[in-house]
């Protein structure tokens, strides 16, 4: 695709840029002024600041002040033509390289080129692209190492890569290697204080990651996961997490497999709502209308599997889920970052934590030490804290329609490691511990039920705080296998029936 100068005379002759964008293009020509030739440059900015308007208005400065040529790589055929549209939007002369354009001619006049790395790898190493007088080569999603292999073919060029995070996508590659400096842009909370970006309200919900393993990558592996969030019980989490928390609101779920999303679609269809499934199998044809129908339908929800993490700008979403455990600081900002747009009736937006995601890399809007993390990479993934110890920092909060059942109960809180260090120190056995739980779960019921059928049933609600109070005793007492556990629960519920119908009997006996 070219776009010509008739094409852009019919476009907008600008775009307003904002102070920090304005800033950060005067910071990145500085350091090119400075190292004209051979200078590999990085610029972080956080999904939804602008990277594609600041890197676009680059380009423009660039080959005006310059009379060189730009070349701009993306990895993706979305980003490729919103770069495109973008440049012609400044009123820059551009080509796509991608899989129909099979050769360029070294007399080709176009100033700037936006590149699918692929297709041009494949066009280099067939010798059948001349681009001469290239003089940068910017690099959009810099993190992703699919673009080192070009690198030999540009080594005494300037490169700016832009991203918003600075850690690579695979540790053999650091990005210190490639690049000589990072320049760090406004930070998340900055651009929310400036109303650039939606403010955040996490909900984290806790799920149990022991039965996940790694791959090759560093990530959870596809499979794994499939079995973890396909099964009855995360299902049934991810459903009512969202009547709790976005019932009626404009959803993106992001799953780790296609089966995964599919029985979401399922779920969420067999409640009564509006849902569609999105993967990369869909065709162009069926992906557009997919993508039209969840931007005019107001409760839309949209189940997906990758494809958006980059590349989609939908500003009315509502809610992210995080419907999947990601070991990637850089998913784990993407995908949220796709609900953080701002409009004209939208200041924040709600995020569903279904993977322990925010205990392993703190709130989405955290400050982060992007240099730290460039120049020391090694250090910072072996600090991620592992899934056993994040299992042990969650901090079990009732729901508000569990706390409105036992309404009569003005003291909820019960420290289970407490009363396990005080039966230790009065030389009493660990079990002391659980049996001061029972009894105070029992004590809540009671106040609670009006008979043993409407005891039962209140009994029932507290089945995920009795699992999160027995898994903070079997920390206590370092005998944590997976069965003894389930057995663990299954006992203290069993107990904690026993004695309400105890309680209820000697009621009736009473009354």
């Amino acid at each position: 695709m070219t776009f010509t100068q008739s094409d852009i005379q019919e476009k907008k002759e600008g775009i307003k840029l904002y102070d920090y964008q304005h800033d950060a293009i005067e910071q990145i020509f500085e350091r090119l002024d400075k190292y004209p030739k051979k200078h590999n440059l990085l610029y972080q900015l956080p999904t939804g600041g602008g990277k594609t308007v600041i890197f676009s208005k680059i380009a423009k400065r660039y080959i005006e002040e310059t009379k060189k040529k730009v070349l701009i790589l993306t990895h993706r055929i979305e980003l490729s033509k919103q770069t495109s549209d973008m440049l012609a939007e400044f009123g820059v002369e551009n080509k796509i390289i991608n899989s129909k354009v099979k050769k360029i001619d070294v007399k080709d006049e176009h100033m700037c080129y936006v590149a699918m790395v692929e297709t041009l790898n494949n066009r280099l190493q067939e010798d059948k692209v001349g681009l001469k007088n290239v003089g940068l080569i910017i690099i959009d999603e810099a993190h992703y190492n699919s673009f080192n292999k070009l690198f030999k073919f540009f080594e005494d060029r300037v490169m700016l890569g832009v991203t918003a995070t600075p850690l690579s996508s695979s540790n053999k590659f650091p990005m210190r290697d490639t690049y000589d400096e990072l320049i760090v842009g406004h930070s998340i909370t900055e651009l929310i204080e400036k109303g650039f970006l939606s403010q955040a309200t996490t909900f984290n919900y806790d799920v149990n990651l022991n039965s996940l393993t790694i791959g090759i990558n560093g990530d959870y592996t596809v499979s794994s996961s499939e079995r973890l969030y396909t099964n009855d019980e995360m299902l049934d989490i991810i459903l009512r997490a969202y009547n709790e928390r976005s019932k009626g609101k404009k959803v993106l779920v992001f799953n780790n497999g296609i089966k995964t999303s599919q029985e979401v679609c399922r779920v969420f269809t067999q409640a009564g709502l509006e849902v569609k499934h999105l993967d990369n199998k869909n065709t162009e044809a069926e992906r557009q209308e997919i993508l039209t129908w969840f931007k005019e339908t107001p409760q839309a929800i949209l189940t997906s599997v990758g494809i958006l993490t980059t590349g989609f700008d939908e500003p009315t979403i509502d809610t992210i889920i995080l419907n999947r455990a990601t070991k990637s600081l850089t998913l784990y900002h993407q995908m949220i970052g796709r609900g953080s747009r701002i409009t004209k009736t939208k200041g924040d937006f709600t995020v569903i934590d279904l993977g322990n995601n925010m205990l392993r890399f703190g709130q989405w809007e955290e400050h982060v030490d992007w240099d730290q993390i460039f120049r020391a990479p090694d250090a910072y993934l072996e600090s991620i804290v592992s899934d056993a110890e994040l299992q042990k920092q969650f901090k079990y909060i009732m729901p508000d329609h569990v706390k409105e059942q036992f309404s009569k109960t003005k003291k909820m809180d019960f420290d289970i490691k407490l009363e396990y260090e005080n039966a230790l120190s009065k030389g009493k056995r660990p079990m002391f511990a659980i049996n001061k739980s029972i009894q105070n779960h029992t004590k809540m019921v009671k106040q609670n039920a009006d008979d043993l059928m409407g005891a039962i049933t209140l009994a029932k609600l507290l089945n995920e705080d009795i699992e999160y109070r027995v898994k903070n005793y079997s920390y206590c007492i370092v005998k944590s296998t997976k069965s003894y556990v389930e057995w663990l629960i299954e006992d203290y519920k069993r107990k904690l029936n026993l004695a309400l119908q105890e309680e209820f009997a000697n009621i009736e006996v009473d009354s």
